[in-house]
Parts: structure tokens; C-alpha cells; sequence
């Protein structure tokens, strides 16, 4: 026993790849780290002096603050996509508060009104996530949306006025010509986190992230631990939003959009462990620092900053990769357990099913069973249950709009107008609708409908004979994108949230370089009047849209594809055991939603004329909003397409109301995460 634990102890000491998983990824972001600092020595005019470190540790202060708040949440086993929108709120905040006569500004006093107000919405964040038990991604995300409409509400457009002061106390020297500011604040925050984690609450917070029901049972207090995590986080993007500010001497509204991808590539590369349980801030500053220096490095070498994004989602899709492979296991061990999940894949498992017992399991217990007859009601009973509230809203805001707004009931342009703007969330909810029955989300949607309207217009550019094979390649470039989604969940193991997110990030990056900022070339005439022409007083898009729904019902309901999205919904290894080829099923769930995507960005590139842009930006929380309003459930294995199509109607018959009172967007937006919100809650399954 003795002999047994002095080797290894003394194999702890002499081999680098025995020591903890956190400790070992941490060393490699530092020594990664050095390696790209000795490049932007070499790629830089001169020899790196105090200026130039200066001018680095504020380039990468923002997003390294930020991503310790996200690192804490995903130590927890959460996910937090409302971070960037909290970095702006506070950012306008300031600039619109502060005033811009005062002889001095009291740094303190704002810094601790920025770190009040990222708080406030991590306790909202954390209320619903902890008392509501709801799903932390939904949450976050209708979340980010309120934040956005409030930030805007706040100041609609770029401007404001940020205290001079500010900037020099945190772009300031802590000890002139040696020490900046920003790696001594990154450093405070840093030290409240060693000190926080050897507190009870931050053993806590592991034992919550690695199993919350085992945490439970020692007698942790979950619910508690995980708002204020929640509440920790918002602080952490309340400072990295007064740190931008001092930087940026005002405000910009959409300031922190672009940093929600470079947190969790950050928290990646910085060795956190995606789930929980594992990993830890000081990882992350390295790698926020890490991800800053690529892009300067690519900057240096006169490459387009618009290859940012790319390289951000390519490093976030690699590092997750990094990090699940065992370092410990030979080089035969790693190419036997490759084939092994690409084995798992042919026979349509996930590489999380790849255990004997299971599959021997699966040959004894597949049984072949007779379905019961059952009357309609019976059989549908749930399905009535959980959709049937977003018709009857529906037909409540449409009286509403017919006594407020003097037309609706009686008027068919009225019914042609919300048909024809329920085409696009209708085509979306069945792709988005279909990744949600199977337990997952589809983060790409965004800019894969912008990606497609972008290669449309500018392969059309306003000629109908170029539609006829402009359509069908951007349509398979639509599919591809989705395949390779899949390939990357199913094969790679990539969660869902990661994989979309990275491949939004690098979409967005090829949408910028093709278009090179300014998207060229414009619909065919066919395809604007398809969306915008008149068939006695119908849109030729209304047909099309009918009969996209009954294919989409006759597709979920009476195929073997269907039920077998339903079958992995409720449960991955249930669905295994039964026979389900899961792992083709995911990746044509996956290609489907890219079709549904790209289709709605050709669709919108005729009803708008062109491309632009961020086109489907609005689109990504309502692709949730409708399929959840519609009595889906979030977390898979419930839901019909005509309950989404009920929710699809209602959300746009509410969006015409509104736009016929001319709220502006903010409003929407506030509204579309509130109405999400209470969807969730009101149809969340009931825990026992």
C-alpha cells in the first residue's frame, strides 16, 4: 500500500500529463499564451516595450472580466448568453447619466452603479433559473432580448458622454511605467475569486456544476448557489461594461453584441469544462488574452478584421475538441476510440452511447409492439392541451386590434398581410421547432438566413434566368451548413449550444468577407413579386405557405423521421435501446433547420429587394418564442407543429398590432422576451 502511493505521488511530481485537468489546461493557455505574445513580438515593427504591454492588457480587459462571470456560470452548469447585452445596458447607463459639466466624476460611485446594475439582471437571471427551475439558455436569451430593448429605450443610437476620469483611472499605470490598471483590476477580481472559492459557497458552486441532485443530497443549498451565481456573473459584466466605457469615452447600444462569442471561446481555450464541475477564471483570462492576440496578430498581417469572427468560432470549436481529449491516453488508445465513435455514428449512436452493455441491451430489449387504437381526442389530448392557449391569445389579439386599431376581423388585406409575414417564423418554427423536439437549440439561424440572402442577391442581382440555379445552390449551402452542424453534435460530440454558436460567429465572418461590409446585388423580379405580387387580392407566397404547413404537420406526424424526433426527445438512450438510428436522425434535424434558415433569407431578400447585413438577427429569439408559445417543451419531447403554427400567428398578429401603434422596436423586443418568459413558465413540466 505504501509502495503503491509513493510512485504515484512520485509520477505526480516527474510527468506533466499527471497532474488535475484544470491545473494542466491552465498551463497550456499560459504557455499558448507566451507563444502568441513572442509572435506579435516578431510580427510587430519593433521590440515589445511598456506601451505596447499597456495597450494589450486594455485591448483584452473587457472580454477577460466579462468571461470570468461566464466562466462562473458554467461552473455552475449553466449558460449565460445575456452576458453582452448587460455590458451595453451599462454602457448606456453611464454615458446617458453622467453629467458632462462636472469638474470631477466620482470613479468609485459609477463603477459601483455598472456592478449594481449587471447584478440586478443577474438576480433577475437567477430568480427564473434557481425558484423557476427554468432552462438556464431560454432564460438568458429572452433575457438578452429585454436587455436590448431597455438599452435602446435608454439611448436609441450611438453618443452620450462618459467622464474622462473614468478612462484615466482604469487606462491609467497602477505604478507608472510598470504596472497598468487593467491587468490590476483583472488581478482584484481574480483574488476575490480564490478567496470566494474556498468558501463554502464555492465548493458549492463545483459540487452544483459536476451534479446538482447529488449536491442536494450533502445538503447544498442548489437553488440558493445558483442565483447567486447568477447574481456574481452580472456584477463581473457590470464592471467589463464601466471598463468599455472608459475605453470608449461614450456609448454604443449594440457595444456588447459582439463579445457573447469571444467569452465562451475564452472560457474554452481557458480550460473550463462546458457542463460544470470543472476549470476556473484564472484559465480564462489567458484565454480571453489569447483570442485578442489572434486577431491583432491577423491585424499585423493586414488579413481583414472581418476574419475576427471567424477565427473566434474556429478557436472555440478547437478548444472544445482540445478539451475532450484525454491527455493520459496513448496515441492507439485515442485512433481506437475515434473509430469507435465513427462506428457509434454508422449504426446511429451518439459517442456518448458507445458503452457494451448498452448495445447488448439494445439487441435483447428491442421488442416490437402493436399500436392501440384510441379515439381522436385520446390521442391528441396533449397536443390540444398545450396549443390550444396560443390560439386563443391569438383570437384575443386580433379583436383587440379590430376595437383598437378599426381593422382586422372584416378586412382581407388584413388576414393576406399575417399570412404573409407568418411565412418566415412558420418556416423556421418547423426547422428551429425540430432541433427543440429533439433536446437541443439552434443558435446558427442568424446568420445562416443572412448568409443565404447575401449569396442570393449577389449571384441574382435582379436577374430571374439566374434564380433558377442561384436558388438551389444557396438552398444546398443552406444544408451544408446544418450537416456540418450535426457532424460536429453527433460525431464530435459538441454541445449543441457551442457547436451553433461558433458556426453563427464564423458564418457572420463569411458573410462580412464576401460582402466586404456592403452586401451587392438585389432580388429577381420573380421572387419579389412572389413575396409582394397579387393573385386576387392574394399573395402568391399565401399558397406556398399552406402548403409548407401540411407538408411540415404530415412530416412530424405521419413519418418514421418524425416519430423518431420525438422518439430521441424523450430520451437519447431510450431511443437507442429502441432501434432509433440517432445519429443520422440529428444530423438530417440539424440539415433541415439550415434549409428552413436559408430559405427564409431567400424569402426576405425578395420581400425586402436585397440583402442586408444582420437580416436575421430579429429572427433568432422569436424561432424560440413561437415553437415554446406553441406548448413545445424546451427541453424536447413535446410539441406539434400546428401548436407552433398557433404560435407563430400569434406572435405576428401581436407583432402588426404593435407596429399599427407605433412602439418602436425596443418595445418589441422587451415584449417578445417577456412573452417567452411566461410561456415557459406557464407550460414547464411540473416537478415533483
Amino acid at each position: 500500500m505504501t509502495t503503491t502511493t509513493l510512485t504515484a505521488a512520485h509520477l505526480n511530481k516527474i510527468s506533466p500529463f499527471s497532474m488535475s485537468p484544470e491545473r494542466r489546461s491552465v498551463l497550456i493557455a499560459i504557455a499558448v499564451f507566451l507563444g502568441l505574445l513572442g509572435i506579435v513580438d516578431i510580427v510587430s515593427t519593433g521590440p515589445l516595450s511598456y506601451f505596447d504591454i499597456s495597450f494589450l492588457s486594455s485591448g483584452g480587459a473587457t472580454s477577460a472580466i466579462a468571461a470570468i462571470g461566464q466562466t462562473i456560470v458554467v461552473l455552475s452548469g449553466g449558460f449565460d448568453l445575456s452576458a453582452g447585452a448587460v455590458i451595453s445596458l451599462v454602457n448606456v447607463v453611464l454615458a446617458q447619466s453622467m453629467d458632462p459639466m462636472a469638474a470631477q466624476t466620482s470613479v468609485f460611485y459609477w463603477t459601483c452603479v455598472g456592478i449594481g446594475v449587471g447584478m440586478l439582471t443577474g438576480a433577475f437571471n437567477g430568480v427564473f433559473i434557481a425558484f423557476f427551475r427554468l432552462q438556464p439558455i431560454v432564460v438568458t436569451l429572452s433575457t438578452m432580448f429585454i436587455l436590448q430593448g431597455l438599452t435602446l429605450l435608454v439611448m436609441d443610437k450611438p453618443g452620450g458622454f462618459v467622464a474622462p476620469d473614468l478612462g484615466t483611472f482604469y487606462l491609467g499605470d497602477a505604478v507608472p511605467g510598470w504596472l497598468p490598471m487593467p491587468l490590476v483590476v483583472i488581478g482584484v477580481v481574480l483574488l476575490a475569486w480564490l478567496w470566494l472559492k474556498n468558501t463554502r459557497f464555492g465548493t458549492a458552486i463545483y459540487a452544483v456544476g459536476s451534479d446538482p441532485d447529488a449536491a442536494a443530497a450533502i445538503g447544498i443549498r442548489v437553488k440558493l448557489t445558483k442565483f447567486f451565481v447568477y447574481v456574481i456573473a452580472g456584477g463581473c459584466y457590470g464592471l467589463a461594461g464601466v471598463f468599455i466605457s472608459a475605453q470608449t469615452g461614450s456609448a454604443d447600444p449594440l457595444v456588447g453584441n459582439p463579445l457573447l462569442l469571444s467569452m465562451f471561446a475564452a472560457v474554452v481555450v481557458g480550460g473550463t469544462r462546458l457542463g460544470g464541475g470543472r476549470g476556473g477564471p484564472l484559465g480564462t483570462v489567458f484565454g480571453a488574452y489569447i483570442l485578442m492576440m489572434v486577431v491583432n496578430i491577423l491585424l499585423v498581417l493586414n488579413v481583414s478584421a472581418y476574419y475576427s469572427t471567424i477565427a473566434e468560432g474556429t478557436i472555440l470549436i478547437l478548444a472544445v475538441l482540445a478539451g475532450s481529449i484525454s491527455y493520459s491516453s496513448t496515441l492507439a488508445k485515442q485512433l481506437r476510440s475515434a473509430r469507435a465513435q465513427l462506428g457509434a455514428w454508422r449504426n446511429g449512436l451518439l459517442p456518448s452511447q458507445l458503452d457494451r452493455t448498452d448495445r447488448r441491451l439494445k439487441a435483447a430489449n428491442t421488442v416490437q409492439t402493436k399500436p392501440v387504437a384510441a379515439s381522436f381526442l385520446s390521442r391528441h389530448r396533449e397536443t390540444i392541451r398545450y396549443a390550444l392557449p396560443a390560439y386563443i391569445c391569438l383570437l384575443a389579439v386580433i379583436i383587440v386590434t379590430q376595437f383598437w386599431l378599426g381593422r382586422a376581423i372584416l378586412n382581407p388585406t388584413y388576414w393576406n398581410s399575417l399570412a404573409v409575414l407568418s411565412t418566415f417564423l412558420a418556416i423556421l418554427a418547423l426547422g428551429q421547432g425540430t432541433v427543440i423536439l429533439t433536446g437541443g437549440l439552434d443558435l446558427s439561424v442568424p446568420w445562416t438566413i443572412g448568409i443565404a440572402g447575401i449569396l442570393l442577391a449577389g449571384i441574382v442581382n435582379g436577374s430571374d434566368a439566374a434564380l433558377t440555379y442561384a436558388l438551389p445552390a444557396v438552398l444546398l449551402i443552406a444544408c451544408l451548413i446544418g450537416f456540418i452542424n450535426g457532424i460536429g453534435i453527433v460525431v464530435l460530440g459538441i454541445s449543441p449550444i457551442v457547436m451553433t454558436l461558433a458556426m453563427n460567429g464564423i458564418l457572420q465572418g463569411f458573410a462580412l468577407v464576401y460582402s466586404q461590409g456592403t452586401p451587392a446585388g438585389f432580388s429577381s423580379p420573380m421572387l419579389r413579386w412572389f413575396m409582394t405580387g397579387k393573385i386576387f387580392a392574394v399573395t402568391p407566397v399565401v399558397p406556398f405557405m399552406i402548403l409548407f404547413v401540411i407538408t411540415s404537420v404530415l412530416l412530424l406526424g405521419r413519418t418514421a423521421f418524425g416519430r423518431r424526433v420525438y422518439g430521441i426527445g424523450n430520451g437519447l438512450r431510450a431511443a437507442q435501446l429502441s432501434g432509433i438510428a440517432v445519429g443520422r436522425t440529428l444530423i438530417l434535424v440539424y440539415v433541415l433547420s439550415g434549409f428552413c434558415a436559408g430559405l427564409v433569407g431567400v424569402l426576405l431578400t425578395g420581400f425586402s429587394g436585397q440583402a442586408s447585413l444582420g437580416m436575421g438577427d430579429d429572427y433568432l429569439l422569436p424561432s424560440i418564442a413561437v415553437v415554446v408559445v406553441g406548448g413545445a417543451l424546451i427541453t424536447g419531447g413535446r410539441g406539434h407543429y400546428l401548436g407552433m403554427l398557433g404560435g407563430v400567428l400569434l406572435l405576428t398578429a401581436l407583432q402588426m398590432f404593435l407596429a399599427g401603434t407605433t412602439l418602436p422596436y425596443a418595445t418589441r423586443a422587451i415584449l417578445f422576451g417577456l412573452v417567452v418568459l411566461g410561456a415557459v413558465m406557464a407550460l414547464r413540466e411540473k416537478r415533483s
